[in-house]
């Protein structure tokens, strides 16, 4: 097999599959090497969704986080059209590009079946909701979004990967033990020992390799930057009570900065009608929510995050460090996630299976352990979010009913961002940085638009260099 590529592509997230695309469109003659840890999309699976087994089994690559499609690949597939949330693309592009870049990458995903039906935060009925929102201190972000749906958003991926996969070389199953540096080159080496070479390198690890990615980064003498620290916990109610609000924007993002603290707090991937999942980061068990298309798999339940976000300074620089400490402490608790009905949280009281049994609601994470969030919480993250609940109670009453749950934790995993150009290009010549691992996205909108970005600028130098 050739060891010697024009261009390597590190991780095949979003934004790793959409620059796939792109120099596929734009620079078809390169030689092109994809590499992920994870699987294709055809094999990718979780042990417990398989309903092989009821409990995470620590594999030792996550089928839900690694592979074809990244962490995006098993979401719901919310695509939002904005720059206020989902990424800090801004910091390098002007807006104007960046909704250019959205824009684009969504014209990919209807080419390969995604749903052209927008909800809008611009009808009268969203803009009632929020002025009526506003009451409250609480603030409705502006954007549009599409809601994919986790049943098609695997379509739209399996598509893609058929109009890619014959384009370009893919490795699958390798995990890459370091990247080095040389004389107008990059290597990849394997954990196996294998050895990739290219003069052009677009990293896009994903969050389940944002620590490594981040300690790479360091032993290559790239600076580091402090990236917020988003830590919280998912939220799950009967859908009645957010049904006013999600049936008129499906995904509100709704921010509240606390009185207490003064802390921003928001609801973050709701979930309408949805399920309650986990997740396996590098062996800590977290916790996350889908939402399907189709009615008939659709739950009565609505979830949600609820996060805290905090930015730290020096010498604080590892905010992936701190997020899996934090989480690592429900697992060692429950064993893996962690729920808890709101009342038993303010009163007090640890929820256990006797009063989980007497709740109204029932859990569709049926795997999650009753416990005491406040033993693995932080105190400030905990008075944040009780604090929210109590704001968004007003504007969808029952959100702090007793039998609400609250499950733990959720955690947000964001490298330290590398120091960029406004070409995604480290300081390192001909190496780019994209998507959430990186710390440069947090969302499948501005990750996809990030790996197109640098794919452009790559495709142009290598054309510039072919004489075209």
């Amino acid at each position: 097999m050739n060891t010697n590529y024009d261009v390597m592509i590190l991780g095949t997230g979003e934004a790793g599959i959409y620059a796939a695309y792109e120099l596929s469109l734009k620079c078809p003659s390169a030689r092109v090497l994809v590499v992920d840890q994870g699987a294709d999309i055809y094999r990718r699976q979780c042990p417990i969704v398989a309903g092989k087994v009821k409990t995470c089994i620590q594999c030792k690559v996550c089928g839900t986080m690694c592979g074809f499609g990244g962490a995006g690949a098993f979401s719901d597939g919310k695509f939002n059209f904005t720059t206020a949330f989902g990424g800090w693309l801004t910091d390098f592009l002007e807006e104007k590009e960046v909704m250019e870049l959205i824009g684009y990458v969504d014209g990919l995903n209807v080419k390969h079946g995604a749903t052209t039906e927008v909800y809008s935060t611009s009808t009268p009925e969203a803009r009632a909701l929020e002025r009526e929102a506003l009451k409250y201190d609480l603030h409705l972000l502006q954007a549009q979004c599409k809601h994919l749906g986790t049943e098609n958003n695997l379509k739209i991926l399996t598509s893609i990967y058929e109009a890619i996969r014959d384009k370009h070389t893919f490795l699958f199953d390798t995990a890459v033990a370091s990247i080095e540096a040389g004389e107008g080159a990059y290597a990849l080496v394997t954990e196996g020992g294998e050895r990739y070479t290219a003069p052009y390198l677009i990293a896009g690890p994903g969050r389940s390799g944002a620590e490594w990615f981040a300690n790479q980064c360091k032993g290559l003498g790239l600076e580091l930057l402090n990236n917020q620290v988003d830590i919280g916990v998912r939220v799950e109610l009967p859908a009645t009570v957010f049904e006013h609000i999600t049936d008129v924007v499906y995904e509100s993002k709704l921010v509240y900065r606390t009185k207490q603290y003064g802390d921003p707090v928001r609801t973050f991937c709701m979930n309408p009608y949805g399920h309650v999942v986990a997740e396996n980061v590098e062996g800590i068990n977290t916790v996350n929510g889908h939402s399907y298309s189709d009615p008939a798999l659709r739950s009565e339940n609505t979830n949600f995050a609820l996060l805290v976000s905090n930015r730290f300074t020096s010498p604080f620089n590892e905010p992936y460090r701190y997020g899996k400490h934090i989480a690592s402490l429900s697992n060692m608790l429950a064993g893996g996630v962690l729920v808890q009905r709101f009342g038993d949280l303010v009163g007090g009281r640890r929820t256990n299976d006797h009063r989980m049994s007497k709740s109204f609601v029932r859990p569709t994470l049926t795997a999650a352990v009753p416990g005491d969030l406040s033993l693995a919480l932080p105190k400030r993250q905990l008075d944040d979010i009780i604090e929210m609940i109590y704001a968004l109670d007003k504007l969808a009453p029952g959100t702090a009913n007793y039998d609400t749950l609250l499950y733990g934790a959720e955690v947000k995993f964001y490298s330290a961002r590398i120091k960029l150009s406004h070409e995604l290009e480290t300081a390192l010549p001909g190496f780019f940085a994209v998507g959430d691992g990186a710390g440069v996205t947090r969302g499948l909108a501005q990750a996809g638009a990030s790996g197109v970005k640098a794919a452009r600028v790559v495709a142009a130098r290598l054309n510039g260099g072919l004489g075209k």
